[in-house]
């Protein structure tokens, strides 16, 4: 379970094909206070740390996690939003996140606003949907809907999020992992 709080932003340093996996290197500040077998969320998307060597630990992507994701673009050098699991008593800074990614997303504006950015999505047509001021995960940072429309919405980003998260890196048609509210899924499940 995460917050979509992110922590700090890691540096892909080698990218590993093993059949349908593929096995990623990270460098982050963070390194040091991992272990084996933990759950770290990396840009929304929870996988598991399966070495450490240094400053630098791996995480093994599926072929179902690299078809429903942007995991299977990253490259050397590509930074990632880096989120461990929250701890039992912590405050729940942002809102429920599985680290379960539902779909991606392109991103189709970039706003540049007096003292904030503005960022719209398009995603596929499916059974989730965003509502006006509810809580969305995108590239797993914890964000509030603005403008949402079917298929499509907007959030607004502070500097202090722009800065901290690869948002600074975003361009129009890049391709960004979403993770739709916990609870909006059960209500659109209840009712159909």
């Amino acid at each position: 379970m995460f917050t979509g709080i992110i922590e700090h932003m890691g540096e892909v340093v080698a990218l590993e094909k093993e059949q349908d996996n593929l096995h990623i290197s990270m460098r982050t500040p963070i390194t040091s206070e991992l272990k084996i077998d933990q759950s770290v969320a990396h840009n929304g998307i929870c996988l598991t740390v399966v070495n450490i060597e240094g400053d630098v630990y791996t995480v093994t992507a599926i072929k179902e996690t690299l078809d429903k994701t942007n995991l299977g673009q990253l490259e050397v050098g590509h930074k990632v939003n880096i989120e461990r699991c929250m701890k039992l008593g912590d405050r729940l800074d942002g809102h429920i996140v599985q680290g379960h990614v539902d779909q991606t997303a392109k991103c189709t504006d970039i706003g540049v606003e007096n003292g904030w950015h503005t960022f719209t999505f398009d995603y596929e047509p499916s059974q989730h949907i965003t509502v006006e001021k509810g809580s969305i995960c995108v590239n797993g940072v914890s964000l509030t809907v603005v403008n949402s429309k079917k298929n499509s919405f907007s959030v607004a980003i502070i500097p202090y999020t722009f800065e901290h998260t690869n948002f600074r890196d975003f361009e129009v048609g890049t391709t960004v992992n979403l993770e739709f509210d916990i609870i909006g899924k059960y209500i659109t499940k209840m009712n159909s």
